[in-house]
């Protein structure tokens, strides 16, 4: 199968991991004091610049790729004479996709011979990042038919979880996720919402919890009602979170089996939306079965 495979860096996988499995990066934009950055999946992000300059007041930005961006990335490739099988972060959650439509559209037409396959992962950070390896891994066999790893994603798709918890409301209120008077109120008292990516690929508000110790306790129990396979791949994710050593040792002692957990911070361009000292946790669930 001559085909190669792509992600973005919305998937947030760290950048050696990419180049390990030789996977092709569409690189996100966002901005920040009027600077514009792409983010590079760690290489040379200074994460605790970006959340310091939010905690003193600067409003970063994201922006959606353009039809020509989407065109650089892909084109070489076609000429070439190779197919394209893209993972990407939800649809739900961008307009990029729109352009990135049109440019897939248009190259068919130029390069007819050639196959651009884009899976939508519904998720987001490690969430997506998450089927990405796991597909990269079992691409990285050999002799994989197409047919098999598109199967094997769908699967990957309707087994991972991504939840998470905010600290502060007021960026959610920004992206529109929740009312002005929600997120005044909310910080007042101290409260936590805790959030899941649906199987639409949406963000979805599932829980509040009062104090941070508390919204931790409650993304674990909602792991464990969840299903989590512990056996698998467990990511922790946080934005600058000071206490991310405390929920981690939290899982830890509530998760004993857990072989494979890995931490690492969520990215500036998810950092826009969500917020510094945000926490994440993305696990394998041990059936398929739809989110709760």
């Amino acid at each position: 199968m001559d085909t190669v495979l792509f992600c973005d860096s919305n998937c947030e996988i760290w950048y050696d991991l990419a180049e390990h499995y030789k996977l092709n990066v569409i690189y996100m934009p966002y901005s920040i004091d009027g600077n514009e950055s792409f983010y590079d999946l760690g290489r040379n992000t200074d994460f605790k610049e970006f959340y310091a300059k939010i905690r003193k007041g600067s409003i970063p930005l994201t922006s959606a790729l353009n039809e020509y961006n989407y065109t650089e990335y892909f084109e070489p490739f076609l000429k070439e004479g190779k197919d394209i099988l893209y993972i990407s972060f939800s649809h739900k959650l961008s307009a990029t996709f729109e352009s990135m439509n049109k440019a897939i559209a248009a190259l068919k037409e130029k390069y007819p011979k050639n196959e651009i396959v884009c899976i939508d992962s519904k998720n987001i950070s490690m969430g997506a990042g998450a089927v990405v390896l796991e597909a990269a891994k079992y691409f990285a066999q050999g002799g994989v038919i197409k047919a098999d790893l598109i199967k094997k994603i769908e699967q990957l798709k309707s087994n991972v979880r991504t939840l998470f918890a905010v600290d502060d409301l007021h960026h959610l209120k920004r992206g529109g996720r929740i009312s002005g008077a929600a997120a005044v109120f909310g910080s007042l008292l101290g409260i936590k919402p805790l959030l899941k990516i649906t199987q639409e690929g949406k963000i979805e508000n599932f829980a509040k919890a009062k104090g941070r110790k508390k919204s931790m306790l409650m993304l674990l129990d909602n792991a464990e009602k969840a299903g989590i396979d512990t056996t698998q791949p467990v990511y922790m994710v946080d934005a600058d979170a000071p206490d991310a050593p405390v929920f981690a040792q939290l899982f830890s002692e509530r998760f004993t089996n857990a072989a494979q957990v890995y931490r690492q911070p969520v990215g500036p361009v998810i950092g826009t939306h969500c917020g510094p000292g945000t926490l994440g946790l993305i696990f394998f669930t041990k059936e398929v079965s739809a989110h709760e």
